[in-house]
């Protein structure tokens, strides 16, 4: 398995909503991901002219009934071609590269794929996939041309396979989320005048970890360095406020300048 390419992943990680978009528009930048799809494509010996007319002189169109294949007509001349195994022909890339993740592309009337090449670490020569068990659930693989890639989810959250993004633990399907965040729900009284639906708990492993209890399943989050979740507020105070946490207070300066020379 190789060790991490340079790749940014964008996090949108709020109190209530945590998601990692793996969208079109937000998807990893992987500069390794580019270069290898265009030594494929440099490899790759298309058929031409093996799928008749065009129907424009320019343009990419869909293979019947197969989603990673398509045409690509240049100046009224036709060449049939393959998606890199994994990906599929996205019909609506018109100026982009035509091939994209599956959970961005409709294969409506187009259910036939090229055969799976696995690898020692892939199961897909390119894709997104889990890696773990229903008990944990933070990490999965980015597999670029049969390598594949070990990514941490931010902490607390989950990888969804469904939708290509890190989510909090009771939201993707598979995975147990009492057990991968180690903390269970205390059960609550229902009853007409209650709010049960959201509460909030401080982490019995430190201070300024606290877990939210949704409809009772938990969600956890971290208040920082220096801070504690305090029970009384409900919310996250400086650590030196909340009892029993003053050890995690840290001790706040002004930093002193020194006034530069520049010549």
């Amino acid at each position: 398995m190789a060790s991490r390419p340079i790749v940014h992943l964008l996090i949108t990680c709020g109190v209530l909503a945590a998601t990692t978009s793996l969208s079109q528009n937000s998807r990893f930048s992987n500069q390794l991901f580019d270069n290898q799809l265009n030594r494929y494509d440099q490899q790759f010996s298309p058929k031409r002219g093996s799928s008749g007319s065009c129907p424009e002189r320019n343009g990419r169109y869909p293979v019947q009934n197969q989603c990673d294949a398509y045409i690509e007509c240049i100046d009224g001349i036709a060449e049939e071609k393959l998606c890199p195994e994994g990906l599929y022909f996205n019909p609506e890339a018109r100026f982009n590269y035509p091939c994209g993740y599956p959970i961005d592309i409709n294969c409506a009337g187009r259910p036939n794929l090229q055969p799976a090449n696995p690898t020692n670490d892939c199961p897909h020569q390119y894709g997104y996939f889990k890696i773990g068990d229903h008990q944990h659930c933070g990490q999965f693989m980015n597999c670029v041309d049969g390598r594949g890639y070990v990514f941490d989810c931010p902490e607390g959250l989950a990888f969804n396979p469904e939708t290509y993004r890190c989510d909090w633990p009771d939201q993707v399907p598979d995975c147990d989320a009492e057990t991968f965040l180690g903390f269970r729900c205390p059960e609550v009284k229902s009853g007409p005048f209650l709010d049960v639906g959201i509460k909030f708990y401080r982490s019995p492993a430190d201070c300024h970890h606290f877990y939210i209890c949704v409809n009772g399943r938990p969600r956890l989050q971290n208040c920082g360095t220096g801070n504690a979740f305090n029970e009384i507020i409900d919310a996250c105070d400086a650590a030196e406020n909340v009892t029993g946490c003053e050890h995690e207070a840290i001790a706040r300066t002004t930093p002193s300048y020194q006034q530069a020379k520049l010549f």
